[in-house]
């Protein structure tokens, strides 16, 4: 490893990073600015004027971060931002929107790292990037899932690896044993996708309690789904609505629930409520579907199914769980010195390649 090297790190502004409530990938950032730092490495963060950074922050943003003006004067502001201060950085790793880079695609002796934690790449973008960027730009995703087996992902889409998502184990205490009634848990914004709906199915048919954390949908979409798959079901006993919840409620949460329920609609990329899950001990049953089975191992720190009804069996063996293998597994594979780590020697290839 290297130190001393000169880091831009760019997020979107939507969110300050790090978040009070819902926000992963501005978890991330967060613990990995905080980690690079404490390395020796000198990082500045565009972000949310918000921001907290053990870093130096360059804020940017024009609410509400939505519609065509406000999007394109925030994706110019960050051009600008990058451009005038291109000279002061060894290395440009962006979180952000792949089009912020344009300007200094073409300066190949100026590493660049594209991290991708949203949904599929936009491919066309990333041929355009190669083309201009060469050598000197590489692609990350949070799970092997976004890009194993696609037919963009040739030699003109880019150089890729999976890097997870992770945790600040420090957040998070380690719960060895919960009570045998103890309750499941579903964490996440509360829409269709997400399966809280499914959640409650499960929970039901498997006789437990569980409570249901998280951020509410803003449009009328996800409010009626609110009104019409979710709330009927509120009795504040069998089943149980907190709202959205910060690092300590979160912690409490996880660390005193049976499992986390992730019955997914939708390839989810990562979930950082796994790990989350992990960190405090706690088993995750999951949908099978996007990074599921990248990050869940059977028996070891969960259970993979396909339907409410495999659930609902998962559920009946969460005996068979070792909560202590449980945290072990995201010590070795989720932490956020792992994750660290795993960029750091990333930066070091990049720059070797650009030199």
């Amino acid at each position: 490893m290297i130190s001393g090297l000169r880091i831009a790190i760019t997020a979107d502004p939507y969110l300050p990073v790090p978040p009070r409530f819902y926000g992963g990938i501005e978890r991330v950032i967060d613990f990995l600015v905080r980690a690079l730092s404490r390395r020796g490495h000198t990082v500045t963060l565009f972000g949310h004027p918000e921001s907290q950074t053990s870093g130096h922050l360059v804020p940017y943003g024009c609410p509400p971060h939505a519609g065509f003006w406000p999007i394109m004067t925030e994706l110019i502001q960050l051009q600008r931002a990058i451009w005038s201060r291109r000279r002061s950085f060894d290395l440009i790793h962006s979180f952000g929107r792949l089009a912020a880079l344009i300007p200094v695609l073409p300066f190949h002796s100026l590493p660049k790292i594209q991290s991708f934690q949203r949904l599929y790449p936009p491919w066309e973008s990333i041929e355009m990037a190669v083309l201009l960027a060469r050598h000197s730009i590489r692609f990350t995703a949070c799970s092997s899932s976004m890009f194993t087996g696609r037919p963009q992902c040739g030699p003109s889409g880019g150089r890729w690896e999976a890097i997870f998502n992770g945790v600040d184990l420090e957040n998070y205490q380690f719960a060895e044993k919960v009570p045998l009634d103890a309750p499941l848990v579903f964490l996440g914004r509360v829409e269709k996708i997400k399966g809280a709906h499914t959640a409650i199915s499960i929970a039901r048919g498997a006789s437990r309690r569980l409570i249901i954390a998280g951020n509410k949908g803003e449009d009328e979409s996800h409010r009626r789904y609110f009104c019409q798959e979710i709330e009927p079901y509120l009795d504040g006993v069998q089943t149980t609505y907190v709202g959205p919840v910060d690092d300590i409620a979160k912690n409490s949460l996880l660390g005193s629930a049976a499992a986390l329920l992730m019955p997914i609609e939708w390839d989810e990329p990562f979930g950082i409520v796994m790990a989350e899950a992990f960190a405090c001990g706690t088993p995750v049953i999951a949908f099978q579907r996007g990074s599921v089975p990248e990050i869940i191992r059977p028996g070891i720190n969960g259970f993979i199914c396909s339907n409410v009804r495999e659930a609902i069996d998962c559920v009946s063996r969460l005996g068979e769980i070792d909560r202590k293998a449980v945290r072990r597994d995201c010590e070795e594979r989720f932490s956020h010195q792992v994750i660290a780590d795993a960029y750091e020697q990333l930066y070091v290839i990049a720059l070797s390649e650009c030199s």
